[in-house]
């Protein structure tokens, strides 16, 4: 298995897993032109892609499917609550009929040789999910837009391979940035965003020897920054009391306009 973060941040996500037979988007929150370019880095055109799978109708998650969608018609699959929130969302357009297909939490479905397991997820959406993907006794996980977490949680991203995993703001930046106080609640809050040290501490409860790659995503380009919320990640980790040094693991931070490197699996 493959995975790459095309984009990643509080202004756009768009994430490719992928294995030597079937390619996958998690997320269409950025343009058709960029989503062309990231994959292109992969050597897969968008035609080849054998499903879109959405995690929530915010605008950072979706604002590409329209067009996208209406250039390639590549399958769409999300929770009932998504995709209604989807048909509401006006300026994507019209959408092609028959694209959207109903997926629902904890139960998994094939799309080629990669198993999806949708997980639910704690955010201020219809009915948001994260999603786990196993082939060939790989698995990796995207695991963004997480106000809250708890042992439902952790059992879903065990022995993974890779994940990409939120780290949204730092604590104090947030509290002291522009953002009016309301949002500030709401980043905050338990349908909001992870923080830097949240996100610390749940990698503590996922940790294993096989968990290869780890890329911290959706970080806010008002409250964080990449290497923040690097050090602030491994940091927690080696406070912790888990068998594992942050220095020890490879944690890389995705970018908002860049390519990250591939992960393979």
């Amino acid at each position: 298995m493959r995975l790459c973060s095309i984009a990643s941040g509080s202004s756009g996500n768009c994430i490719y897993v992928g294995s030597e037979h079937t390619h996958l988007l998690v997320d269409t929150g950025i343009s058709k032109k960029r989503i062309d370019a990231g994959l292109k880095e992969l050597d897969v055109k968008g035609e080849e892609l054998d499903g879109i799978l959405i995690t929530h109708e915010h605008s950072d998650h979706i604002q590409g499917l329209g067009v996208f969608s209406r250039k390639y018609e590549i399958p769409i699959y999300a929770t009932e609550g998504t995709i209604a929130g989807i048909r509401q969302y006006k300026s994507l357009g019209c959408m092609p009929d028959g694209l959207l297909h109903e997926v629902k939490v904890d139960q998994p479905f094939s799309l080629g040789d990669i198993e999806v397991e949708p997980f639910r997820i704690s955010h201020d959406a219809r009915q948001p999910s994260g999603y786990r993907l196993n082939s060939n006794d790989r698995s990796v996980a995207v695991a963004t837009d997480l106000g809250i977490y708890d042992d439902y949680t952790v059992s879903k991203l065990r022995n993974l391979d890779a994940i990409l995993l939120e780290a949204n703001h730092d604590i104090h930046m947030l509290e002291v940035g522009p953002y009016p106080y309301p949002l500030k609640r709401r980043v905050m809050g338990d349908t909001g965003h992870l923080s830097n040290e949240l996100s610390g501490r749940l990698l503590c409860d996922i940790l294993h020897d096989n968990l290869k790659h780890i890329v911290l995503g959706h970080l806010s380009k008002e409250n964080n920054y990449a290497r923040l919320a690097y050090e602030t990640v491994k940091l927690e980790v080696t406070l912790s009391d888990v068998d594992y040094k942050g220095e020890d693991l490879d944690i890389t931070v995705a970018g908002r306009d860049t390519i990250s490197d591939i992960f393979e699996l």
